[in-house]
């Protein structure tokens, strides 16, 4: 079924046009990532779709039968009413039952819920009801009678998630699902389980989103916005990559032969009378022509980031039997760890578990309640928030910049005035007199990252970096934070991101309790399953021996659901395994205890630059040798159940 057709559509704010004469179309079934750089019009285009905004030319068509719902990055909500009554927004028979079902679930009516058992039952609502609780869960929404005003950014986000994923569940056929960065301020599991939620339901998607894994997993085709153009690309992220290179290089061909033949035409066009025969006026138009392609420019935009770093010494940060608790919460119970230069830390855990009361207690923004945390003398923080701009007034980008210094070192030894920095960072001469109100929520994140930057950290701490970022600026970031000396934490649910950074994570497990995994974060989410595995055997293991069955007979049917009858015998070490594991316990800490000697050689600042390459290249190599004898080591324990 044909759900959208677009005609030469075209939309300008100003002078600027954001896009000028596309066309597309969408048809049932299609998953599509819009992708773009921010403010060149992504959520523009999702609003138009939607009917909030009409576009300056061109024509749209959307089917009759089709209901267009959109998720966008600022939710809309009745501010007066509950979270349930927000949600449950539609009268319909089915969701008022529903409603009233969950109301009475809340307050625990247990007459109104007998009431309400009948009706559902009639009206055949509890396969939807049973979505919508999961739902519910899924994306930790409780307490459905407190008021939408009173809730964070995040559970506003959530809410409206469960709000548009229930709307689009109940009564439509024929549904355009789109949604505007639907993964900010989910937590990882949250994502996965969206992931798959939209997998599994038969909609039509049009997704704009920064995750690389997300987009990967729920679109089958990429439609960029570029240079007021929108180009098509089917496949995935990494096939987008290689298309869109092979493009520009194509298009950097045309227009050099353009310039070529515009330094001949322009030749003819000066050595011209000023009485032109038909001919000549001909030839003339078509100058004009050759002379727009010559002056084309690809800017297939990079974020240059060579800031210069204060020195870092020896000594980091110590976090030496921290304690923290808000209440009844318990957010630290004696943490130790030792920060070492260059060290990349990624942080995971669900909401609410402490992770930024953690950030702001090693900057020392928050006391601990005992222990210390020690902080180096050469240490320089630089703290991307959640927060935002920090602005007193709206002023312009330029000005706002300038608040902060007039000119900017750079590693080489010179120095950019503030108007030229922010030329490296995408903000184009009439765009720095833009005032900050005008910026989109991108743009913003990226002025914000610039303030940072200017104070030379030369320890960096990210939380939630990728929110509102566009695509290709997180590509140059991850590039420059893949160079950067210094040390950096980052908290983010970008699973992309964090793979590709970080070289271990602390893990906030709930109740006090931090692990510090050596690995990135899919290495984490394997390492996890294989638990469960384990944990599942053993749960049977217990299962059996209390009412006196064999515990053999346990694994085997766990792991043979057939029931066969042929015995399963467990898989043992080799002589030359068993071998293989004790050295390894042997290796390791050897490793390890190296890589810690060289680090504090490195710090101490009196090697030679010969030396310090040497022990930099050895640091990767016992990195790279740790990881694959780590693996290796819990593939052996697993075998006898070590």
């Amino acid at each position: 079924m044909h759900y959208v057709s677009a005609e030469g559509l075209t939309k300008s704010y100003g002078i600027n046009p954001l896009f000028k004469n596309i066309s597309f179309h969408i048809n049932e079934g299609d998953k599509i990532a819009l992708i773009a750089r921010n403010g060149v019009g992504k959520s523009t285009l999702l609003r138009i779709l939607n009917g909030d905004e009409t576009p300056d030319e061109g024509k749209l068509f959307i089917h009759k039968d089709v209901t267009v719902a959109l998720f966008e990055q600022e939710p809309r909500f009745d501010e007066s009413k509950t979270v349930l009554e927000n949600i449950f927004h539609t009268d319909h028979p089915v969701m008022n039952v529903i409603r009233a079902y969950e109301m009475a679930s809340e307050t625990e009516d247990g007459m109104a819920l007998s009431e309400l058992f009948g009706k559902m039952d009639d009206l055949n609502a509890w396969d939807f009801e049973v979505k919508v609780k999961q739902i519910l869960t899924k994306l930790n929404i409780h307490h459905l009678e407190q008021p939408v005003r009173d809730l964070s950014g995040g559970q506003r986000k959530r809410v409206a998630l469960a709000k548009t994923l229930i709307d689009i569940g109940f009564d439509h056929k024929h549904t355009l699902l789109m949604m505007d960065e639907p993964t900010n301020h989910l937590d990882v599991e949250m994502i996965e389980w969206l992931e798959n939620y939209l997998n599994q339901e038969n909609v039509t998607l049009l997704l704009v989103t920064h995750d690389r894994y997300f987009l990967d997993a729920v679109s089958e085709e990429i439609w960029e916005l570029e240079r007021e153009n929108m180009y098509v690309y089917h496949g995935d992220y990494e096939n987008y990559i290689e298309k869109k290179a092979a493009r520009i290089e194509s298009e950097q061909a045309s227009i050099d032969k353009a310039r070529n033949e515009y330094r001949k035409e322009l030749e003819w066009m000066r050595k011209q009378p000023k009485a032109r025969t038909t001919k000549s006026k001909s030839r003339q138009d078509n100058f004009y022509e050759v002379e727009a392609r010559a002056k084309q420019r690809i800017e297939d935009a990079q974020l240059q980031l060579q800031m210069k770093m204060s020195r870092l010494g020896g000594k980091v940060v110590e976090m030496k039997k921290v304690y923290k608790r808000y209440g009844e919460l318990p957010i630290l119970k004696g943490f130790d760890y030792t920060f070492s230069k260059g060290e990349r830390i990624g942080i995971i855990g669900k909401n609410g578990v402490g992770k930024s009361t953690f950030l702001n207690m090693l900057q020392q923004i928050e006391p601990a309640d005992s222990g210390k945390v020690n902080i180096g003398d050469t240490v320089v923080f630089g703290n991307f928030s959640q927060q935002g701009l920090v602005i007193k007034e709206n002023m312009r980008v330029i000005e706002y910049v300038k608040t902060f210094a007039e000119n900017f070192p750079l590693a080489n030894g010179g120095s950019l005035s503030a108007a030229q920095f922010l030329e490296l960072f995408l903000f184009t001469p009439d765009k720095q007199y833009t005032y900050l109100n005008a910026l989109s929520g991108g743009e913003k994140k990226r002025l914000q990252l610039l303030t940072i930057l200017f104070t030379n950290p030369n320890f960096l701490i990210l939380d939630e970096p990728t929110n509102d970022l566009d695509l290709p600026t997180l590509a140059v970031l991850e590039n420059f934070l893949s160079d950067y000396q210094g040390c950096v934490l980052i908290v983010s649910h970008d699973r992309y991101f964090m793979d590709r950074l970080v070289d271990h994570l602390f893990v906030f497990e709930g109740d006090g309790e931090v692990r510090d995994f050596p690995g990135n974060y899919t290495q984490y989410r394997l390492w996890i399953k294989d638990n469960e595995k384990k944990e599942n055997k053993w749960d049977v293991l217990e299962q059996r021996k209390s009412k006196g069955e064999s515990t053999e007979s346990a694994v085997t049917s766990r792991e043979t659901p057939l029931a066969n009858k042929e015995q399963v015998v467990k898989k043992k070490m080799s002589f030359k395994e068993k071998r293989e594991f004790e050295q390894l316990e042997k290796e390791l800490p050897e490793l390890e205890a190296e890589k810690k000697q060289i680090t504090e050689q490195m710090g101490a600042g009196n090697l030679s630059f010969e030396d310090l390459n040497k022990q930099s290249a050895r640091i990767l190599e016992i990195d790279q040798l740790l990881q694959e004898k780590e693996l290796r080591w819990l593939e052996l324990s697993e075998m006898e159940g070590k």
